[in-house]
């Protein structure tokens, strides 16, 4: 994702938005409480994504981002209402507006772990949807094959991750063949096994 254009990047964040909002709209009334992630319920991910995508406007007006005892700040309730989708889609269109401003993509956002370059941000918060979708179609029995380039451009990203993961967001990576197919991969980036 590095040598894409702001403009495609952009596009790539739309797109990885749209493919999650298809898996937030399939997810049935009976299963927002099922387990999609350990010690997560299906609740717990939207609203792990409505949170991150809330934080987008104000990191790019300037604003810190701080975790809180070393974990994304969220509460599931709060964040998604009385009608999930809905919140998701609020809050996705926010982040998509304030990362479609003229000089966005051009700005520093103050993150926990420092000064990051807003191109950066949107490949990560990109590659964060990518996977997600998979979680999300995994815990629900949806539709686990995600479009291919998203699935690329994020396995450009999650390839420059940290070998021992993040603590408190995600597992170290898990090893797989150089040769695997590019969702194994970076499923694998992720401590996700397909």
């Amino acid at each position: 994702m590095a040598d894409f254009s702001p403009v495609e990047l952009l596009e790539l964040f739309q797109r990885a938005q749209a493919q999650f909002t298809d898996r937030v709209d399939a997810v049935a009334p009976d299963q927002w409480e099922d387990e999609a992630l350990p010690g997560w319920t299906v609740a717990d991910l939207v609203a792990h994504l409505v949170n991150e995508a809330l934080w987008v406007p104000p990191l790019l007006a300037g604003e810190p981002f701080e975790l809180v005892d070393g974990r994304f700040p969220e509460g599931t309730s709060d964040l998604l209402g009385d009608d999930p989708f809905t919140g998701w889609e609020s809050a996705a269109d926010d982040a998509l507006s304030a990362f479609a401003e003229d000089d966005a993509l051009i700005r520093t956002v103050r993150l926990s772990r420092g000064p990051t370059p807003a191109t950066e941000y949107i490949q990560e918060m990109t590659a964060d949807l990518v996977v997600h979708a998979w979680d999300l179609a995994r815990a629900t029995d949806g539709d686990t094959d995600l479009d291919l380039e998203l699935v690329t451009a994020a396995l450009v990203f999650a390839e420059r991750l940290p070998d021992d993961g993040v603590p408190g967001l995600f597992d170290p990576p898990l090893e797989v063949s150089d040769s695997a197919p590019p969702l194994i991969r970076l499923l694998a980036r992720y401590g996700r096994k397909a």
